[in-house]
């Protein structure tokens, strides 16, 4: 690394294993585990390692057919295995650097009204549809409904600057709901997160996303990592022991402005983008269709770590 590269360079591993039942006879998966090339993130030695060795692979490295993109730019890879196998083990290794992006309390300044954002991306007809006009829209996991522009209200005040309302409702999901694991599942909706009062990362993410778009605004889920061991005498942020989940709302002015409810902060150095869409059904890691098997629940670890420290 050049002395002036001012990026944090860091290591993930992510660790997928599914220890089946029964014999599993034949296998098809899909992987979202590529990470993404943003303005703010390099990426460098991404390795997928996948045991058994797929079908149709003649190295441990995926054939190119086997990766594509979806319609929001995020990698995929089709993997199969035709023969019996009990485990199956996918690791993805890759390195990021990040760049630090404007501060929050910056986006204020030239942030319109929410509600001259909220106006820009209705629909028109013959007009060009924004690209981010298909996030204000409702997903699978996030529809939007009364109760949840409700909530949304309490923090997106008339005339407020999209992105400072944006910000309180980070705060208000933070203070109001309680981080709890194992209290839903990932089909769980942002409605009934709404009613729950609970959640994890995704559900977080979920509740937020929703509340925004029964404003009429575009919001989208962002998966990925947190920073495992912060710096000294830091804070260690919830969540950094498995993927990750936070939210983008479009600006028209900054962009996509990233926030993190489950911990109350923009999504900065400690957060490692791997795939954005509409919810967690669209970027989930790692799903797939099995005959045999019987029951198994997948067992996932992440490590992020600075590049010195993943060296020494």
């Amino acid at each position: 690394m050049g002395g002036n590269d001012q990026r944090r360079w860091l290591r993930v591993r992510h660790d997928t294993v599914y220890h089946y039942g029964a014999p599993v006879e034949l296998a098809h998966h899909l992987a979202c585990l590529l990470p993404r090339e943003t303005p703010w993130q390099a990426v460098r030695g991404w390795h997928l390692q996948v045991s058994p060795r797929p079908a149709l692979w003649a190295t441990d490295e995926p054939p190119p057919l086997a990766m594509s993109r979806d319609p929001w730019g995020n990698g995929r890879l089709l993997f199969g295995h035709d023969g019996p196998h009990e485990r199956l083990q996918v690791t993805s290794l890759f390195e990021a650097g990040l760049l630090a992006p404007p501060l929050p309390q910056l986006w204020a300044e030239s942030s319109p009204p929410w509600e001259q954002v909220a106006e820009t991306l209705r629909y028109r007809s013959g007009g060009a549809p924004l690209e981010a006009a298909e996030f204000a829209l409702a997903s699978p996991l996030a529809k939007p409904d009364a109760a949840l522009a409700a909530f949304a209200r309490r923090a997106f005040l008339p005339g407020q600057p999209l992105a400072a309302s944006a910000q309180a409702l980070m705060s208000q999901i933070h203070r109001e709901f309680r981080y709890l694991p194992m209290s839903t599942d990932v089909g769980t909706r942002a409605d009934q997160v709404l009613a729950l009062g609970q959640g994890v990362c995704q559900d977080f993410a979920h509740l937020m996303i929703a509340a925004c778009r029964s404003l009429g605004l575009a919001a989208r889920y962002v998966s990925g990592y947190l920073l495992t061991l912060p710096p000294p005498g830091q804070p260690r942020l919830i969540g950094a022991d498995a993927s990750h989940a936070w939210v983008q709302v479009w600006c028209p002015q900054q962009g996509w402005l990233a926030l993190d409810p489950t911990n109350n902060v923009a999504a900065a150095l400690d957060h490692v983008t791997l795939a954005w869409g509409r919810d967690y059904a669209d970027v989930a890691p790692l799903r797939g269709v099995i005959r045999g098997g019987g029951q198994a629940q997948p067992q996932a670890s992440v490590t992020v770590e600075p590049l010195d420290a993943a060296r020494d």
